[in-house]
């Protein structure tokens, strides 16, 4: 059996509609930003955290809107599961690298429906779960109206 880690993981588009990606130091997988819940945090509470720390955007944790529970294999520790609860940002953002955050990367979801190959390098819970929500939900009901 895996061993398993809880965290929290949030979706954020920009205003092309493209997914945030972000890829921390010493790793080399893709994924949304987010992480572990601090000792008496929430599953939302930790995304804004985490979302704030990573890529400097600041959002209410009552604005998040969850999207599901996912267990995935995960992305940088071998024989380790993943069980990520993950959110949905409102609106459009910019983002930029913070805290072990090395890179970010906006990824295009029009390859989806394109039939375009996937890059290699994102995390299992984005391409066996997230990925496969998007492709059948259209952008307009996941909030990707642009904010105020």
């Amino acid at each position: 059996m895996n061993d398993r880690i809880v965290v929290s993981a949030v979706c954020v588009f920009d205003d092309a509609a493209r997914l945030l990606t972000v890829r921390k130091r010493g790793t080399a997988m893709f994924m949304h930003p987010g992480g572990k819940p601090e000792p008496g945090e929430t599953a939302v509470q930790a995304a804004a955290r985490e979302l704030a720390e990573e890529v400097g955007i600041v959002v209410d944790p009552q604005d998040l809107s969850l999207m599901g529970v996912w267990i995935a294999k995960a992305a940088n520790e071998a024989a380790t599961d993943i069980e990520a609860t993950v959110f949905l940002a409102p609106g459009t953002w910019e983002a930029r690298p913070a805290a072990e955050i090395a890179e970010i990367r906006w990824l295009d979801l029009g390859m989806l429906t394109r039939g375009a190959s996937l890059p290699q390098d994102l995390a299992p819970l984005l391409t066996d779960h997230i990925l496969p929500v998007l492709a059948a939900t259209p952008p307009a009901p996941l909030g990707l109206e642009p904010r105020d």
